[in-house]
């Protein structure tokens, strides 16, 4: 979830390659799939382990946040770890703008590949524990305040990656991102989705991390939303001194 700056060569040298996009787009699969699993898989053994929803959802966030710093960690260096199209799309924005960041053809390839990524990651948790493959869920989640939660999450998201980027601090990312999400699981009332592909994935299974179908535009769109408010505070908080004349 963290776009990741290639290093700056020494002069002369010759810049470093970036691993073909291939390469990228099967990391960001891979690392999509990944969390999903985590977060499908963890909320199903939760709630074979214990009634109570507040344990629940404490044994979900934290195999989120390890699980999530984990795949940041290992495949960060191949694709930026982006698993997230706000985050994909928030970077090639700002690199429209004269920032570094991802080009359409990447977009076009990226945003693909976390979709195909979420889906098959709850396919393969709802498979290890023996649920139905595909089963919509019927987890409304339409309410307005939880609507609100996921513009808070989403905008706390970019403007989290985003201001390490602009402060040189990425190398914090798997720490930094990986605790944001475990701690807006609890104080969002949406527990943090944040990421449209991931809600996407959600869709198909019907049990602890699921989101039922009719909220995934709602969903999708407060993202989006939070991904432009997250922009605007960088821009902000984070705005760069003008040239002196």
């Amino acid at each position: 979830m963290a776009p990741t700056a290639a290093p700056q060569p020494a002069p002369g040298a010759t810049p470093p390659q970036a691993p073909p996009l291939i390469a990228r787009a099967a990391a960001e699969l891979v690392g999509t799939a990944g969390l999903v699993a985590v977060v499908v898989g963890s909320g199903i053994q939760a709630t074979e382990l214990t009634k109570d929803v507040g344990v629940q959802l404490l044994a979900n966030s934290t195999a989120t946040v390890f699980g999530l710093g984990v795949l940041i960690l290992l495949l960060g260096p191949v694709s930026g770890a982006h698993f997230n199209p706000v985050v994909t799309l928030a970077e090639w924005f700002t690199a429209r703008r004269g920032g570094a960041g991802v080009t359409a053809r990447e977009v076009a390839v990226y945003v693909p590949a976390q979709v195909a990524g979420a889906i098959a990651g709850a396919i393969l948790a709802d498979a290890m524990f023996g649920e139905p493959l595909v089963k919509w869920s019927t987890h409304d989640r339409s309410a307005g305040h939880l609507l609100l939660g996921e513009v808070v999450a989403t905008a706390g998201l970019i403007l989290l990656i985003f201001g390490l980027a602009r402060a040189d601090r990425l190398r914090f990312a798997p720490v930094a991102v990986a605790s944001y999400i475990g701690a807006a699981y609890w104080f969002t009332s949406s527990t943090s989705f944040a990421n449209p592909a991931v809600t996407i994935g959600r869709v198909f299974t019907d049990t602890f991390a699921g989101i039922a179908p009719g909220s995934l535009a709602g969903f999708i769109g407060m993202q989006l939303i939070g991904a432009a408010v997250g922009l605007a505070l960088v821009a902000v908080i984070f705005m760069r001194r003008s040239a002196p004349c």
